[in-house]
């Protein structure tokens, strides 16, 4: 009896759980719940930092690359009229390389004024005498751009904008050096560069029709 009374005694006296023993618990617990957290957010982490390739055109993209088209025009024509033909030829290669899709193949680009054999200029030769004439290849070609024109208005009538291709048609107001407008309806299809810049892959002309009287 004196032994279970020792033995009562002495399970009376183990000790609650100390304040000590409580936080190292919690502690615990915490750390746990952080490692949790890190080791799910990295994932997170590294989504956050993956590449995004979007090839998509905006509306904006395809205004900026028309106007900079009719500028171009312009800047030929006042080229040629204060350097000469050469100085003009040599920015219309820098403003067809820039612009147009012919290191990517074949442009299908039909000029305003172009005649059989010769109307459609699928290569870069046939566009650039177009625009400023000089190549005996292209006899009938006198140069487009080397007409005087002093101002170019694009004004479309609709955009279609699928994904990395967008395709307008419209009309290209042009005004000569007299003050005359020369207004032709204008089609053109833009894709974007391995760069992301826009270059034009379908550029069709053609004068308004005029009915007869």
């Amino acid at each position: 009896r004196s032994n279970e009374g020792c033995r009562d005694a002495t399970e009376s006296w183990k000790p609650e759980p100390t304040m000590n023993t409580t936080n190292t618990t919690r502690h615990a617990v915490l750390i746990a719940a952080l490692a949790a957290l890190t080791l799910g957010a990295a994932p997170l982490a590294a989504q956050a930092q993956a590449l995004v390739v979007n090839q998509a055109i905006t509306e904006a993209e395809v205004l900026s690359a028309q106007k900079a088209w009719c500028q171009a025009l312009v800047d030929i024509s006042t080229t040629h009229v204060r350097d000469g033909q050469p100085a003009a030829k040599a920015l219309a290669e820098k403003v067809i390389d820039a612009a147009y899709g012919y290191q990517m193949g074949a442009v299908l680009f039909k000029p305003t004024l172009t005649v059989n054999p010769q109307t459609f200029r699928t290569t870069r030769a046939g566009a650039l005498a177009y625009f400023v004439g000089g190549d005996t290849a292209f006899p009938k070609d006198t140069g487009f751009a080397l007409k005087g024109w002093t101002r170019c208005e694009p004004v479309n009538a609709a955009v279609f904008i699928a994904g990395d291709s967008a395709t307008t048609m419209g009309k290209v107001h042009i005004t000569g050096k007299d003050g005359k407008v020369t207004t032709v309806d204008k089609t053109w299809k833009f894709v974007k560069d391995d760069a992301g810049r826009l270059r034009i892959v379908v550029h069709h002309s053609s004068l308004e029709y005029v009915a007869a009287n």
